[in-house]
């Protein structure tokens, strides 16, 4: 894997990645969790963004510790890289859940036998709210200390 792309580092990009899929996937996954009518509209949907976020994510933590290597030693980097290897934890599963939602809401509304299925799909519905806030609010946590380890005494620097 490339560690420069036209000259920019590679987590500089992919993060941009995660941090729209992510929000887009949690957000997605509460509304279909709740919402049978967007679950039977939009439920694939919120499965293939949630694949991509999970793919994403390894993506950006290995671009972000070659990242790391080039620069100095400082703390916000490091708090950063810690919050952001913990976010594969929220992005898979995630994905999975979303995905077993989706699996459960086609067997309930086909002939499979009820009983199991709604239960399957209540199941489902309560992990995909769950994992859902999780993976937003944990995505948040990793965006805003990137952003601090970026930005941080931006405000300090003389205007011209």
């Amino acid at each position: 894997m490339p560690e420069f792309i036209n000259g920019l580092p590679l987590h500089a990009l992919v993060v941009h990645i995660v941090v729209v899929m992510v929000p887009l996937s949690a957000l997605g996954a509460v509304v279909i969790a709740v919402w049978p009518a967007a679950r039977a509209r939009f439920g694939w949907l919120v499965v293939a963004g949630a694949a991509v976020a999970a793919a994403a994510t390894p993506v950006a933590t290995d671009s972000g510790k070659k990242l790391e290597r080039r620069l100095p030693e400082n703390e916000l980097i490091n708090a950063h890289e810690r919050l952001g290897d913990l976010m594969i934890y929220f992005t898979l599963p995630l994905f999975v859940v979303v995905l077993a939602l989706m699996l459960a809401h086609r067997a309930a509304t086909q002939a499979v036998p009820a009983s199991w299925s709604k239960v399957a799909v209540i199941a489902a519905a309560v992990l995909a709210v769950g994992f859902g806030v999780a993976s937003g609010v944990h995505a948040y946590r990793v965006g805003d200390a990137g952003s601090r380890a970026v930005w941080d005494g931006f405000d300090q620097l003389p205007v011209r």
